[in-house]
């Protein structure tokens, strides 16, 4: 099915007709957007940041436009007319990314938000690890949040109409019943050295070296980014998916 490029207007149309609450759409940036008239499903991993760094993604090639061709701001988002399936990861590492817009539910195996981008879904999130650190993030799911351990570090929470299905992990301070946030843990005992691989915990007595993000959790952060980057699960049991290609050096 092909894309094509949307204005605001029309956009707004199309949710409405959906029934996609304004008071989520308004957290979008009123420009074009490449719209796939219908559910999708990709078979590798779908990196967000690709438009800036290889003029790369599913998308690209919408109709009514011509490929983008590196213009700052060519690509501010995509929506998803129904449900969207990834075989792979989700992933948006820096700063500048598109939006992601889903109108139905986003089926992923990992889903990691550490950039700038917007994640909007109608229905409901389902992935094996979640994770989220920048407060520039906004992500919004209008049904529930289904992680076996979802990651959410540096002040970021994402807003769920549902629940929290599975662990949450996050600072001490972070009180998610006094931030509206319903998690239902299936097994609140378990250890997280029952559902993470051995790669990405932090052993007692170990150092973390530079790699600080999570240590206070005892993960390595790091380690954890360069898992899914290749493809490799990071929870007990987790499957092996398509890796990203290539990364930018980093500044």
């Amino acid at each position: 099915m092909e894309t094509i490029y949307q204005t605001w207007a029309e956009m707004v149309a199309l949710f409405e007709r959906r029934g996609f609450p304004q008071e989520s759409y308004g957290n979008l940036d009123e420009e074009e957007y490449i719209l796939h008239p219908g559910p999708a499903a990709l078979p590798g991993s779908l990196w967000l940041d690709d438009h800036q760094y290889r003029h790369q993604n599913p998308w690209i090639n919408a109709g009514g436009r011509p490929e983008y061709e590196g213009i700052d701001g060519a690509v501010t988002g995509y929506v998803i007319d129904g449900d969207l399936h990834v075989d792979g990861n989700v992933l948006n590492l820096d700063y500048g990314s598109p939006s992601l817009i889903v109108l139905g539910d986003l089926k992923v195996a990992n889903l990691v938000l550490t950039g700038t981008s917007r994640l909007l879904v109608q229905g409901n999130i389902e992935v094996e690890t979640f994770l989220g650190n920048s407060i520039e993030q906004h992500v919004e799911v209008l049904g529930d949040l289904r992680a076996r351990l979802a990651i959410m570090w540096d002040e970021f929470l994402p807003e769920v109409g549902g629940r929290l299905r599975g662990r949450a992990l996050v600072p001490d301070y972070v009180d998610l019943d006094g931030c509206g946030l319903a998690v239902e843990d299936p097994a609140p005992h378990a250890a997280l050295s029952d559902l993470l691989v051995p790669e990405v915990l932090l052993a007692d007595g170990d150092a973390p070296g530079e790699d600080l993000d999570l240590a206070d959790a005892g993960l390595l952060y790091e380690h954890m980014i360069d898992r899914m980057v290749r493809g490799l699960p990071v929870v007990r049991g987790g499957r092996t998916v398509a890796p990203l290609e290539e990364l930018p050096q980093k500044q």
